[in-house]
């Protein structure tokens, strides 16, 4: 993956996104005034929402790009339960901790949409906050506590922010740190070092950042919202670059995933992150140690010992003995899937796998494949949480109608909706 043609797997959606040059306060479904009104009758017109929600069972949302449509997965039967049209769709929610942080109706969750993020409140879907990052390609997570979302925008704008998150705070939604990174210039004539992805030490203190046209990993304190590091990382074997591009935080704050964009299949590193402000790189892993295709994304396991590493050349998942160091199976998926998410209790991993329209759940304690839930099209992204929202008819008309192929909005896209990842030029 070393020249244009080769990395066109990486946004072959160029034409379909949306142009729109910010990114304001507005309800979901404002690309049509009807079913703006007909969602907002729905949802925002109960007087009961909170008391209706069922706040006991888990659920875990897919975002489906091809229709705008959310499917809304109950995880106690993993079945799906909704499919409402709600006017955007994400590829890449905030889904690190956001799972056992989102358990009120009025919680938000943190989506990447247009040109830049957005916050959905959970028992309703309608947007609460909204942030312009002056980039299309947009990666956020939440900080332990909920009460910080770290955003990375990549290029033109090659910025850091951090938002306050607390929906109980007088200056949620609003942006209160912000790092211009572009001076740090990158690879060849780009023109910053393309902040990436984002995950955050369980700690809290610290915000990783891998940098694909830097070949760095960053540090960020996220309290003081500066770099603490930055770590160089060099190419393997014949690679002109490393090219770090995705990176997943262990539960137990001692490890770190790394996905590479780097030679022709990509690669895969395990960092040591027992001091948080110092990571080390312990190993590299390739195609010849039996790593899948084009590693994209991760997922730890509870126990933090198990890697689950999204490799969608191969259309499987590659599991890693992160202690070890070593691939110990591959979980054929039958499809290309780019991203996972946990269930609320961390039992079950969630893979909307995009190629077949539907949702491949991993039992982390068998290592199997345990069922598979048709969702709608082109899933990508997904995200948890221990609340579910209120029922809308008229939303899942909408979405029934966005099924059968009816355009209802043109804003609300997403950065990925083909089979892409980060390494394109905006």
């Amino acid at each position: 993956m070393t020249d244009n043609s080769e990395r066109a797997h990486l946004y072959p959606n160029r034409d379909r996104q949306s142009r729109e040059t910010g990114v304001s306060r507005r309800r979901l479904l404002s690309g049509s005034v009807a079913a703006g009104t007909a969602v907002t009758a729905g949802c925002a017109g109960s007087s009961s929402g909170p008391a209706e929600t069922d706040t006991r069972d888990g659920t875990v949302f897919v975002f489906n790009t091809g229709e705008k449509t959310v499917g809304i997965i109950d995880t106690a039967n993993n079945e799906v339960v909704a499919t409402p049209h709600v006017g955007v769709t994400a590829s890449f929610p905030s889904n690190q901790f956001a799972p056992t942080l989102t358990d009120a109706p009025t919680d938000p969750l943190w989506l990447n949409v247009d040109r830049g993020v957005r916050a959905v409140e959970v028992g309703s879907l309608s947007e609460v906050a909204a942030v312009e990052t002056g980039s299309g390609a947009n990666w956020q997570e939440l900080t332990p506590d909920g009460s910080h979302l770290v955003v990375s925008a990549r290029e033109p704008a090659h910025t850091q922010y951090r938002i306050d998150a607390d929906p109980a705070s007088e200056s949620f939604g609003e942006v209160t740190g912000e790092l211009d990174r572009t001076d740090e210039g990158g690879r060849g004539d780009r023109d910053g070092p393309g902040p990436c992805d984002v995950t955050i030490h369980p700690d809290g203190e610290y915000a990783y950042v891998p940098d694909i046209f830097g070949d760095t990993l960053s540090v960020i304190d996220v309290e003081a919202f500066e770099l603490a590091t930055q770590v160089s990382v060099a190419p393997t074997g014949e690679a002109d670059a490393a090219r770090p591009w995705m990176g997943t935080a262990a539960w137990n704050g001692d490890v770190m995933l790394v996905e590479h964009d780097e030679g022709a299949t990509g690669t895969e590193s395990i960092w040591d992150v027992s001091d948080p402000a110092s990571p080390t790189e312990r190993v590299r892993l390739t195609s010849d140690d039996g790593l899948g295709k084009r590693p994209l994304t991760s997922e730890i396991g509870p126990d933090s010992r198990t890697g689950y590493v999204f490799t969608p050349g191969s259309n499987d998942v590659t599991v890693l003995d992160i202690d070890a160091g070593t691939v110990t199976n591959r979980i054929d998926l039958g499809g290309s899937a780019f991203v996972g998410t946990w269930g609320p209790d961390r039992e079950q991993l969630y893979v909307p796998v995009q190629t077949s329209d539907e949702v491949k759940v991993i039992d982390h304690p068998s290592g199997d494949v345990t069922a598979t839930i048709p969702v709608g099209s082109k899933p990508y992204g997904a995200t948890a949480a221990t609340v579910r929202p209120e029922e809308d008819a008229v939303g899942n008309l909408l979405g029934t109608m966005a099924t059968l192929g009816v355009e209802l909005s043109e804003a609300g896209t997403t950065y990925c909706i083909g089979n892409c990842a980060c390494g394109h030029r905006l």
